[in-house]
Parts: C-alpha cells; sequence; structure tokens
C-alpha cells in the first residue's frame, strides 16, 4: 500500500494515509482555519518547551512498518535530533500528536487515528475540532484485548488552557469552521 501512497500523493488532491483498514482519503486539501490553527497550535507549544524540541507541522509522515501504519500528524511534538533520518519518522520518537479535526473526514480523527496513534506509540493525542470548538487530550496507553489504547480523555472547549505533556497552552482564538 505504501507504494501506492507515493506513486499516487502527487496526482490526487488531499492527503493519503495508511491503516490496518486500507488507504485512508481525505479528499480537500486543508483550508484556512484548519492551517492556521496548526500554525497557532504551534507557535504557543514552541513558546513553553525547552531548545530542542519543536511542534513540527511539516512532513515526513509517522510510520510503523511492522504494523502496516503511516499517519501524517497536523502537528508533532519531537526533539530535533530524532527528526534527522531519511524517509518517514519513527513514530515512537514523538511526544505527542495533534490533529485539527477535518471538516470532510472527521471519524479519521476521532475515530481512526484514536485507535492508530496508541498503536503507534504516540504516548498522547491531542484532538482540536473546529467544528465544535471542542477538543480533547488523550494519553496514557494502556492494553486491551482490541489492542492499546489511551486510557485517560481530558476534553476542553475553546478558550480553555489544555496540558499537552508538561506545558500549558491556551486555546484561546482558535479559529472554527463557517
Amino acid at each position: 500500500m505504501r507504494d501506492i501512497v507515493e506513486r499516487t500523493r502527487e496526482s490526487v488532491p488531499g492527503k493519503l494515509e495508511i491503516t490496518h483498514e486500507g488507504i485512508v482519503h481525505d479528499m480537500m486539501r486543508p483550508g484556512g482555519p484548519h492551517e492556521l490553527t496548526a500554525a497557532r497550535v504551534s507557535r504557543r507549544l514552541e513558546r513553553v518547551m525547552p531548545d530542542g524540541l519543536l511542534a513540527h507541522t511539516g512532513t515526513p509522515d509517522v510510520e510503523d512498518v511492522t504494523e502496516g501504519v503511516m499517519r501524517h500528524p497536523d502537528v508533532m511534538v519531537i526533539a530535533e535530533a530524532d527528526m534527522e533520518v531519511e524517509g518517514s519518522f519513527d513514530p515512537r520518537s514523538l511526544l505527542a500528536a495533534m490533529e485539527i479535526v477535518s471538516r470532510s473526514n472527521p471519524d479519521n480523527d476521532w475515530v481512526g487515528k484514536v485507535r492508530d496513534y496508541p498503536l503507534l506509540g504516540i504516548p498522547m493525542y491531542v484532538i482540536f475540532d473546529p467544528r465544535t470548538g471542542t477538543g480533547a487530550v488523550l494519553s496514557d496507553i494502556h492494553s486491551t484485548p482490541d489492542g492499546p489504547r489511551y486510557a485517560t480523555r481530558k476534553d476542553f472547549v475553546y478558550g480553555e488552557e489544555i496540558m499537552v505533556g508538561e506545558w500549558l497552552i491556551s486555546t484561546d482564538r482558535l479559529p472554527r469552521y463557517a
């Protein structure tokens, strides 16, 4: 599946990712509110994180070849040293992954990635939902009969401060979809 994604990535609109169920195709490219949310969250995190850590919003993907899963978080908290690799990032090197919920495919962020990110060993997953002005911080991976899952969920409303790892950031003035 990875070969298919690599060959078609430039010729199809939107974003392609790989899950156990197959290829996820988010048809729409992220728009202004989505990108502004990612930029503001990234900037707010980088103001409070120590040197050597980034709240990265670019490429590449994160991939666990043995699990057959390749995802692309909107924002990744990662050490600069862990970015000095060719190809995809090791998902276990991320301290957190953040997603801004897609208007066209919200289940990808609220269902698929809630399942995949603990499987990939990403210790914290933060969801920002511009459709509703709400979100959630998921953490504390634990084993279940269906595989690893997050044990702790803290919901928030835009305007509140949230903890991302050990860093407190505001969710004030995050844009909403019209």
